[in-house]
C-alpha cells in the first residue's frame, strides 16, 4: 500500500501551493500519479528547428525556434515602445511582439541566432502569425549569473513539450515532473508478468522514465507502446468484468410463442426483411431466450430498419408475458416512435388514445392472445412524456402498473419514481449517447429482475470506439439498406463565394414541391429570446473551433419568415423547434407527415427518428456549424421513399478552410462508418468518448481509438481470458490495485450499472 500512496501524494506537498493550484485548476492534475501520467505531447531535438507553418490559431503552443531579427519600434510620438522579434525555421516565420516595460529583457536576450523555447497563444496581425508577450526559455546560452537549468537538463536529449496552459508553460511543467519523477520507481504494474514478458514490454517504472526523459526516439517508442497497453488493458479488464458479472445475473427468458403477436405482425409485413435485419434479429432473439440479461448495441445506417428490428424484439417479449419500454431522448422523437410503431402494428396496436373502454378479462396479461375490446390479438401501445395532460398520464401509468400496456414509449418521464411496471422484460434505449448512465440504470431497475437491454444508435461507430465506449455491450450492425430506399445526392452550396448557388437551391426546393414532394430547411438556432440569451452565455455547437463566425448562427424563425416572403412565397412554410408546446409540435409533424405542409423549417429536433417518405429535399443552413455525424443524421431524413433525395449543405466558410473540407467529405460519401472515422479524426477523442468515459480521472493519453485498433482488440482478448480465469482478480493483486487507482468511484459505479 505504501507504493500506491506515493502516487496519491498531493502535488501541493512537493510543488508548493501556487503551482499545485494552477495544475489543479487548469490541467486537472492533483496528485503525483496525475502528473506522472501527464505525458509530453511531442518532443523537439535541440539542434532541430520547429516547423512554424502549421501553427493552430487561438491555441496555446510551444515552439523551439531561432531568432532571425529583432527591432524596437516607437509609437505615440516616441512615448510607446514595441519590440518585434522574427523567428525562423528555414521555411516559415513567426513574429513575436512585446510592449511597454516588457521590452527590455527580451531585447537584451533575444539576439539574432539565439535559440529558445517560446510559449504563447497564436494570433494573426497584418496577415502574419504572431505570439504576443510569449514566455520563453533560452536553450543555448548561459546567463553569467545563473546557468539556464533547461539547457543543462536537456543537453543532448529530446526536449519534451507538455500539454500546457497560459498560466503554466511546458518547461515549468517539465521542472515539476523532475521533482516527482523519483516516485515512478514505486509504480504498481497492472500487466501480469506473463503478458508483459510475452510481449516484450518494458516495466511500468521504466516506461514512465522513458516517456518523460527519453534519450532516443526508441525510448519514446518503447514507452508509448507499453503505456498504450496499460490504458487499453485496464479499461478492457473493467469492461470484461462487467460483462462477466452480467452472465451471473438472473433474467426471465423470453422465448418464442407460436401464433403470438410477432407471428401476426410478420404475416402482415408488406415487404421482405433484409438479410441484415434477419441476422441481427436472430442474435437478439437468442439473447432474449437466455436466463441472463441481454446487453446488446444495435448500430446501423440511417434508414437501415433499426426501429423495425427493435419492434420485433418487443413483440417477442410481449408474447412471452413481459412489458417493453422504449426510451427516446426528445418528445418529438418519442411521439414519432409512437406513431410509427402504432402504424407498423396496425390493428395489433391498441393505442391508448384511441382505445374505447371495455371490460378487462380477469387475469389477462400482454401476450395471452386476448386484447382490449375483444379483438383476437393485440396490446396497448402507450406514450408517456412529461407534457401529457393529467388524465392521459394517469391512464398511461395505470396501464403500465396493471400490465395492460405491453409497449410503452417515452422520454425521461419513464424513469420517474411514480412510474411502475407489472413485469418489465426489455428496455430499448434510442440514441444512447444522449442519456446519462444513471438514467438508463433507473429505468432498468424497474423490472422484477434485470430486464434485457437493447441500445440503438443511428450514429455509426468505428469498431475501436465500440470496443472502448460500448465495451460492456455485444454489438450488432445493420449495414444494409432495405429495398426501395433511394440514393441521396449531396452538394455544398458556397453561399458567400457564389450567392447565385443559394438562389438555385431555393429553386430546387420549389421544383421538388411542385413535383408533389416536401422539403426540410434546417437551422442551428431557434431565434427567440431564450435562444439569444443562450448564445450570449457562450452556448456552443458541436462544430469545430475553426467554424466560429462573428455573426450568430442562422435561426429558424428568421429564415422561415424570409423564405415565406421571398424565394418560397406561396408555399406552405411552417416551423418546428424544441421550445414549441408539445401539442403544437405534434400537430406540425402530423400535418407535415400528411402532406399538408410543403416546407418544414426546423432545428435538429428532426435529426433522428423522423420518417416522412414524401420529403425529398433538405437544405441545411450554416452547415459548417454542425458536426460530421450530425450532418449525416440530418441527411437521413430524406430519400426515405421511392423518389431520390437531395441534401444541400449551405455554408459561408472559405473554400480552403477545415470547415469546408468537412462538408466536402459529407457530400462525397453516404457511408456513415467512413464519416464517423473522419469525424473522430477531426475531433479530439475525449469529445467522442464523452459520457461513456465519465468517471475516468482523465481521458486516454497515449491510446488512440482510431489508430490503435490492434492494441485495443488484443487487450480485449487478453482481458477476457484473464477475467474468465479469475473474475475477482484474486491472483493478480497488482492489476486489482491499478484498477482501483485508475478508475475512480464514479466510474466503478458506472461499470456496475452498465
Amino acid at each position: 500500500m505504501e507504493r500506491v500512496s506515493a502516487f496519491d501524494e498531493p502535488l501541493k506537498k512537493l510543488l508548493g501551493g501556487p503551482t499545485a493550484k494552477v495544475m489543479a485548476d487548469h490541467l486537472d492534475l492533483h496528485t503525483v500519479g496525475d502528473l506522472l501520467h501527464h505525458y509530453p505531447r511531442r518532443y523537439e531535438e535541440r539542434g532541430r528547428l520547429t516547423a512554424l507553418t502549421d501553427l493552430p490559431l487561438d491555441e496555446h503552443v510551444t515552439v523551439v525556434a531561432q531568432v532571425a531579427d529583432a527591432r524596437v519600434m516607437t509609437f505615440n510620438g516616441g512615448r510607446g515602445r514595441r519590440l518585434e522579434v522574427t523567428l525562423t525555421d528555414g521555411s516559415g516565420r513567426l513574429q513575436l511582439v512585446f510592449f511597454g516595460h516588457g521590452v527590455h529583457k527580451p531585447h537584451k536576450e533575444l539576439l539574432p541566432g539565439r535559440r529558445a523555447m517560446f510559449a504563447g497563444k497564436v494570433s494573426v496581425f497584418n496577415r502574419k502569425l504572431q505570439l504576443a508577450h510569449p514566455t520563453y526559455q533560452l536553450l543555448d546560452v548561459r546567463d553569467e549569473d545563473e546557468a539556464t537549468e533547461a539547457a543543462d537538463a536537456f543537453a543532448g536529449q529530446l526536449l519534451p513539450i507538455y500539454p500546457a496552459c497560459k498560466q503554466l508553460d511546458s518547461w515549468r511543467i517539465a521542472k515539476a515532473v523532475d521533482t516527482v519523477l523519483p516516485s515512478a520507481g514505486e509504480a504498481v504494474d497492472p500487466l501480469p508478468a506473463s503478458l508483459r514478458e510475452g510481449r516484450g514490454f518494458v516495466s511500468l517504472p521504466e516506461a514512465l522514465l522513458k516517456i518523460h526523459r527519453p534519450h532516443t526516439k526508441a525510448d519514446v517508442a518503447a514507452a508509448r507502446e507499453r503505456l498504450k497497453w496499460d490504458e487499453a488493458f485496464v479499461l478492457q479488464v473493467a469492461l470484461a468484468r462487467r460483462r462477466h458479472s452480467d452472465t451471473e445475473l438472473p433474467a426471465a427468458a423470453r422465448g418464442p410463442v407460436p401464433g403470438g403477436l410477432l407471428d401476426a405482425f410478420d404475416a402482415e409485413l408488406p415487404f421482405t426483411l433484409t438479410d441484415g435485419q434477419r441476422t441481427v434479429t436472430d442474435e437478439i432473439f437468442r439473447d432474449l431466450a437466455t436466463e441472463h440479461p441481454m446487453h446488446r448495441l444495435l448500430q446501423g445506417e440511417v434508414g437501415s430498419g433499426k426501429t423495425l428490428v427493435a419492434l420485433r424484439a418487443m413483440l417477442r417479449v410481449v408474447d412471452a408475458g413481459g412489458q417493453t419500454a422504449l426510451l427516446a431522448p426528445t418528445e418529438v422523437l418519442a411521439q414519432q416512435h409512437h406513431r410509427s410503431i402504432t402504424e407498423m402494428m396496425g390493428e395489433l396496436a391498441e393505442n391508448w388514445g384511441l382505445w374505447r373502454e371495455a371490460p378487462l378479462d380477469e387475469g389477462r396479461r400482454p401476450g395471452d392472445g386476448r386484447a382490449p375490446g375483444g379483438s383476437g390479438r393485440g396490446t396497448k401501445v402507450v406514450l408517456l412524456t412529461g407534457s401529457m395532460g393529467t388524465a392521459a398520464r394517469r391512464q398511461a401509468l395505470l396501464d403500465l402498473v396493471t400490465g395492460e400496456a405491453g409497449i410503452v414509449i417515452g422520454t425521461h418521464a419513464l424513469i420517474e419514481d411514480k412510474v411502475k411496471f407489472h413485469d418489465l422484460g426489455l428496455v430499448v434505449v434510442d440514441e444512447q449517447h444522449r442519456f446519462g448512465v444513471e438514467q438508463r440504470d433507473a429505468l432498468r431497475s424497474k423490472g422484477k429482475q434485470q430486464p434485457h437491454l437493447l441500445v440503438m444508435t443511428a450514429t455509426p461507430i468505428p469498431r475501436t470506439v465500440a470496443m472502448t465506449v460500448f465495451g460492456d455491450l455485444e454489438t450488432s450492425v445493420l449495414d444494409q439498406l432495405p429495398a426501395g430506399r433511394s440514393p441521396i445526392a449531396s452538394h455544398v452550396v458556397p453561399a458567400k463565394d457564389k450567392p447565385h448557388f443559394l438562389d438555385r437551391a431555393w429553386e430546387r426546393v420549389r421544383e421538388e414541391v411542385e413535383g408533389g414532394h416536401q422539403a426540410y430547411v434546417v437551422c442551428p438556432r431557434i431565434g427567440d429570446d431564450t435562444d439569444e440569451a443562450a448564445e450570449k452565455k457562450g452556448k456552443k455547437s458541436d462544430a469545430a473551433p475553426d467554424d466560429a463566425e462573428k455573426r450568430p448562427p442562422l435561426a429558424v424563425l428568421e429564415i422561415a419568415a424570409q423564405l415565406a416572403r421571398g424565394p418560397l412565397a406561396g408555399l406552405r412554410v411552417e416551423v418546428l423547434h424544441g421550445r414549441m408546446p408539445p401539442d403544437e409540435k405534434d400537430d406540425v409533424m402530423r400535418r407535415f407527415a400528411a402532406g399538408r405542409v410543403d416546407v418544414l423549417v426546423a432545428t435538429t429536433v428532426i435529426e433522428v427518428g423522423v420518417n416522412v417518405p414524401n420529403a425529398t429535399a433538405m437544405v441545411i443552413m450554416d452547415a459548417d456549424r454542425f458536426g460530421v455525424s450530425q450532418l449525416h443524421q440530418l441527411r437521413g431524413r430524406v430519400g426515405r421513399g421511392s423518389a431520390p433525395g437531395l441534401c444541400l449543405l449551405v455554408s459561408e466558410a472559405h473554400e480552403a478552410s477545415p470547415a469546408r473540407a468537412r462538408l466536402s467529405a459529407v457530400a462525397a460519401t453516404l457511408d456513415g462508418f467512413e464519416l464517423s472515422r473522419i469525424d473522430l479524426e477531426q475531433r479530439r477523442e475525449g469529445d467522442v468518448l464523452g459520457q461513456a468515459q465519465s468517471g475516468v480521472r482523465s481521458s486516454l493519453r497515449v491510446l488512440s481509438v482510431i489508430d490503435d485498433e490492434e492494441v485495443i482488440a488484443a487487450a480485449r482478448e487478453e482481458a477476457v481470458r484473464i477475467v474468465a480465469a479469475d473474475p475477482a482478480l484474486e491472483r493478480l493483486p497488482e492489476l486489482r490495485t491499478a484498477l482501483d487507482a485508475l478508475l475512480d468511484k464514479d466510474r466503478e459505479e458506472y461499470l456496475d450499472k452498465g
